[in-house]
């Protein structure tokens, strides 16, 4: 990227936000912790569904390309690990429970090139929500299992992925807006 295509010092991506609860004061924390987070500015990522025990983030091409004209692999990690995080903050956060969400391990496939807008949809691998909400509140911290995956624009997966994610009492709200 030329200097005079760079965005200057100060600028935020928009990062819209569209959920079958359209004010849902929960969705709208896990995006301004999403502000906060350099790498997702630049990637341009913005939040498009939330939802049915899903979320799905969406970052356009041109920012995440490679040299052979195709989506980046680590953006392709980078959005399905920000997916898994968000869905796992936002559960909490929709429970009352501010916490602090990490990825512990993840496991990524590269399937096949992707020469479109990156779409990563994240959803609780095992287990469920209610069981992990449990742990969380009798503990203070709980982990879970989160797949997410990116789909070809004619169908099929460009990349999947699975990872452990912990949640830890304590979480820092996020003061950054976009």
């Amino acid at each position: 990227m030329r200097a005079a295509d760079r965005p200057g010092p100060g600028f935020r991506y928009p990062l819209p936000m569209t959920t079958n609860e359209p004010h849902d004061p929960a969705l709208a924390a896990v995006r301004a912790q999403l502000c906060a987070i350099p790498l997702a500015r630049q990637m341009q990522i913005e939040i498009v569904h939330a939802g049915d025990g899903r979320l799905r983030l969406r970052a356009p091409l041109a920012p995440n390309i490679n040299d052979k004209g195709s989506a980046f692999g680590g953006s392709l990690a980078s959005l399905m690990t920000l997916a898994g995080w968000g869905l796992a903050t936002w559960q909490l956060a929709r429970a009352g429970h501010p916490a602090d969400v990490y990825v512990a391990d993840s496991h990524v496939r590269y399937l096949a090139p992707l020469y479109d807008a990156l779409e990563a949809e994240a959803w609780l691998e095992e287990g469920q929500w209610e069981d992990f909400l449990a742990t969380f509140r009798q503990r203070g911290r709980a982990r879970c299992r989160i797949a997410a995956r990116i789909a070809l624009p004619g169908g099929g997966d460009a990349t999947v992925f699975s990872g452990r994610y912990v949640a830890m009492a304590g979480g820092r709200a996020a003061g950054a807006s976009c």
